[in-house]
């Protein structure tokens, strides 16, 4: 038994365990193929933890005698998709069991008459839409690093992107669950029915819960027609306030929703730019936006683009540049796409945070973060989706910023941005989640009651504690 209250994977474990997976499916004593799962896309190394075990399930029944396993012998069991969360939730924070789905990536229908998809966890998100594609159909509740996310931890997160605007997050396309308890037992929640009123609704409280209440087996997502008309405005502006100006307006004034409205910063662009060779912005560029609309009517759209594109010039635009093929198109969202990759590859110590407000309060907060930064003499690139309020701040390291400096720096930094966008009606997470990195910053956002009713519903799904320990909550 470790510290923390739970019993030590030994071999006689690790022998259950390839009983019921297959020797070839089961890491042990292997770091080097383990390291891998000891993190997530969080940069700071002090959030990592290796697994004492990782164990690859292929089936629903793989997963349930997994987790009996775990729960007969108390044994953590921390469950994983792809690793590129940005919140510590895939992280074995007490060792014990590493559950990767990454075996169950199987679409298993696409019922076009109930405009339905129901896929298991492990299907790469992108490679569900290239196949709705060739259908017509799309999943719109997608998030920005679609090529690369599994859906169980799209749905685990509750993930956004770029087109909440117009279509929502994940949580809106979720009508089916099946779920492995944390004690073993199946459940079917939901499933291709659109209305279901019968007791609680158990799917969207599973929905945004980073593995802590089950272990997603089975999804069944609603689907949408995939719109023949797309059209993207890129936007230049001298500065952040007249672009951020612009985005309440849009809709408000110009009584347009568009599809996306991504935000970057010119330290996210140049960033961005220099990572992918491009020349999209000139020096005296302080900002920009990427406008997107989509429909079936080409006449309408030409029309919605013109009225959006009158309404930046009339609001401080340099240049509107119109994108409406997917050469174009393609080129000016991979900048958009790029900027974390951008801001790894040159500033590799940071910190990514992932505030939100409500949309009427953009203006006010990106001067704040301006001055944050200088005060505390740190970088902090500004991109995100600026159409629902979400924007991605990542505090940066400069290169002559000692290590221990910086330790204490990102943590001052952090809390400020924290309690800038509290003030505001904002809250500390938008997509990214809680996980390990910012669960001890639970009680600035959230009081005393809704902690504790939290916790009980944990304890209710999982009385021994035994699934994804660590996060959210001690």
């Amino acid at each position: 038994m470790n510290s923390s209250g739970y019993n030590r994977v030994d071999s006689r474990i690790v022998e259950m365990l390839k009983k019921i997976v297959g020797s070839r499916f089961v890491l042990w004593n292997e770091p080097d193929k383990m390291e891998p799962y000891s993190h997530d896309e969080v940069a700071d190394k002090r959030y990592m933890q290796m697994p004492e075990v990782v164990v690859k399930p292929r089936t629903t029944q793989e997963v349930a005698q997994i987790m009996r396993l775990a729960s007969r012998k108390n044994i953590p069991v921390t469950p994983r998709g792809a690793g590129s969360g940005l919140s510590g939730g895939a992280v074995p924070v007490y060792g014990g069991i590493l559950l990767s789905v990454e075996r169950m990536s199987t679409i298993l229908e696409i019922d076009k008459a109930n405009m339905v998809a129901v896929l298991e966890p492990g299907v790469i998100t992108n490679d569900l839409n290239l196949l709705l594609a060739e259908e017509g159909l799309f999943f719109a509740g997608y998030p920005m690093s679609v090529e690369s996310c599994f859906i169980g931890g799209n749905v685990a997160e509750n993930a956004g992107g770029g087109r909440a605007v117009k279509y929502g997050v994940t949580g809106r396309y979720i009508i089916g669950l099946e779920v492995v308890t944390p004690e073993g037992e199946i459940i079917q929640l939901g499933g291709k029915r659109v209305k279901d009123v019968v007791g609680y609704d158990l799917i969207h409280l599973m929905v945004g819960s980073e593995g802590t209440l089950g272990i997603f087996t089975k999804i069944f997502i609603k689907l949408l027609p995939l719109p023949s008309k797309r059209v993207d405005l890129l936007v230049l502006f001298k500065d952040i306030a007249s672009a951020v100006a612009l985005v309440p307006k849009i809709i408000a004034f110009g009584k347009i929703i568009p599809t996306a409205v991504e935000f970057m910063d010119k330290t996210a662009v140049e960033l961005a730019c220099r990572y992918l060779n491009e020349q999209l912005y000139s020096q005296e560029v302080g900002a920009m936006l990427l406008i997107e609309l989509d429909g079936n009517d080409e006449a309408g759209l030409e029309r919605e683009y013109e009225i959006i594109g009158k309404m930046c010039e009339e609001n401080g635009a340099i240049e509107v540049y119109v994108a409406d093929n997917a050469t174009t198109q393609e080129r000016v969202w991979a900048v958009r796409r790029n900027v974390p990759e951008g801001i790894q590859t040159f500033y590799p110590v940071k910190s990514s945070e992932d505030l939100v407000v409500p949309i009427a309060s953009l203006p006010e907060i990106l001067p704040q973060i301006t001055a944050i930064a200088a005060k505390h003499d740190v970088i902090i690139p500004c991109f995100g989706h600026a159409g629902d309020g979400n924007i991605h701040t990542t505090i940066v390291k400069k290169p002559e910023m000692s290590m221990d400096r910086w330790h204490e720096v990102q943590e001052t930094v952090r809390v400020a941005l924290y309690q800038m966008v509290l003030a505001r009606g904002g809250t500390i997470s938008g997509e990214h989640g809680i996980g390990h990195k910012r669960k001890k910053y639970i009680p600035m956002v959230l009081d005393p009651v809704t902690i504790e009713l939290m916790k009980r519903i944990k304890q209710a799904f999982d009385p021994h504690h035994i699934l994804n320990p660590g996060k959210m909550f001690e």
